[in-house]
């Protein structure tokens, strides 16, 4: 079963991704937000990581090069932003526009994982 970490600020998405990706058949932890998230895949081991952009504190890209210097350095990393424009497609394995449907996201993971 795949391990899927999901960081975003907004409790709602959270929550949806949660239970989708639950029902979906996948092991979910959430986080609050980059820091919780850091903290999160420091103690586990998670098959990709999906994380919000805009975040305060520490936001998407942050998470994203905290994790490739870390000792999972490959771990695949998927943006989702209501801000598109703000994505650096360098930083992460996959990047997806919000709003999105659940099937692209799906895709993605099972892509690469």
């Amino acid at each position: 079963m795949c391990n899927v970490l999901v960081i975003d600020d907004e409790q709602m998405v959270s929550q949806m991704l949660q239970e989708l990706l639950t029902f979906s058949g996948f092991n979910v932890e959430t986080a609050a937000g980059g820091h919780e998230g850091l903290q999160l895949f420091e103690k586990g081991l998670f098959d990709v990581v999906i994380t919000d952009i805009l975040m305060p504190g520490l936001d998407g890209h942050a998470v994203a090069r905290h994790i490739r210097k870390s000792k999972r350095p490959h771990t695949p990393i998927i943006a989702i932003s209501g801000t598109p424009w703000l994505l650096d497609e360098d930083e992460f394995d996959s990047t997806i526009p919000k709003p999105f449907e659940i099937k692209t996201l799906l895709n993605t993971i099972n892509k690469l994982t």
